[in-house]
């Protein structure tokens, strides 16, 4: 059966119960697969020693306690400090977020990232939680700065505060979201094998992927691209090596190898909006979802291209090679 249509006809869904007791309040998983069985590469002829592998993944997603404070200055302008170190392009995010709350242009929000003094606490930066969580913080922050200018214009002009539209002023609000969505990934890869020396050349990369709405989407494209790189790293090279002392043989980025540009296909993120409920705008965390998929996904491409089922990590060229010369293969 075609595994991509195993995978769509099994699917978890909206109500289906997960292992930890809970069930799914969102839809997303099927939509990703979806997506790639209409995808043009999913159907394009493969050559001699090459295969096409298939797999999915799940991540639960982080919440996490976040803070924010908003200052809103004379000239109209917004300052949006939060305590979430920025290693995703979140301060963006947080600044699209803000804007579209505010009615004003993107280009008036400055968002920046504030010292312990300076805020509220911020959980750590990590589990695919600041768009979310952070995010809910700044969006609450902002309905609460423009509930209080509007009731502040209205003392002073004596009218309704429903008919006051914000000018200036200064708020803070801290969250603690519950709602937190899990991700959804599903990906395909192509791989050629070369049976003289047990390497694997990735040649296309096609991840799709649940990512609520996608706040900035060319940063959600490049944490999916950066997730799936790390997986191939996973699957094909990265590998501690210790003597029989156990002394690491290989401590530095010389001889321990993750994947560089010349390792890697122009992997094509797929994004599959399905916005997340318990968010004011249907953000999920999109960082490590991806990571999930690859390690499978090519498992699969190289059983497909060899016969060959490989069940350890890396499948690094002398692991490949010994699978193909092992006694009684073709």
């Amino acid at each position: 059966m075609d595994p991509l249509k195993l995978r769509l006809k099994n699917a978890a869904r909206k109500g289906t119960q997960m292992l930890s007791g809970a069930k799914l309040a969102h839809n997303g998983y099927a939509e990703t697969i979806e997506a790639l069985l209409n995808h043009p590469g999913y159907n394009a002829p493969l050559g001699k020693n090459q295969g096409r592998g298939v797999a999915s993944g799940y991540w639960f997603n982080g919440g996490g306690e976040s803070s924010a404070t908003m200052h809103v200055n004379e000239d109209g302008t917004v300052v949006v400090a939060t305590g979430s170190p920025d290693i995703g392009g979140s301060r963006a995010s947080m600044a699209i977020m803000a804007a579209e709350t505010l009615g004003i242009d993107y280009d008036r929000v400055r968002p920046i990232v504030a010292d312990t003094a300076s805020v509220g606490y911020a959980h750590l930066t990590g589990g695919s939680r600041v768009t979310f969580a952070t995010g809910m913080a700044v969006v609450d922050t902002t309905k609460k700065l423009i509930q209080e200018l509007c009731v502040r214009a209205a003392k002073t002009w004596n009218v309704d505060p429903e008919g006051v539209v914000w000018e200036d002023g200064c708020a803070a609000a801290a969250v603690n979201p519950g709602a937190v969505a899990p991700g959804f990934a599903t990906q395909f890869c192509d791989v050629e094998v070369d049976p003289e020396t047990g390497k694997v050349k990735i040649l296309r990369f096609v991840a799709a992927q649940d990512v609520g709405r996608a706040i900035h989407p060319s940063y959600v494209e490049g944490q999916i691209q950066g997730g799936v790189t790390q997986g191939i790293g996973w699957a094909l090279n990265e590998e501690y090596i210790y003597d029989q002392r156990g002394h690491m043989e290989n401590p530095g980025f010389l001889d321990y190898r993750i994947p560089v540009a010349s390792d890697l296909p122009m992997i094509e993120p797929v994004m599959v909006e399905v916005p997340n409920p318990g968010h004011p705008y249907g953000a999920k965390g999109a960082a490590e979802v991806n990571i999930c998929p690859p390690m499978a996904a090519i498992a699969n491409a190289i059983e497909r291209a060899v016969g060959m089922r490989l069940t350890e990590l890396p499948m690094s060229p002398p692991k490949v090679l010994a699978a193909i010369d092992a006694p009684g293969q073709k």
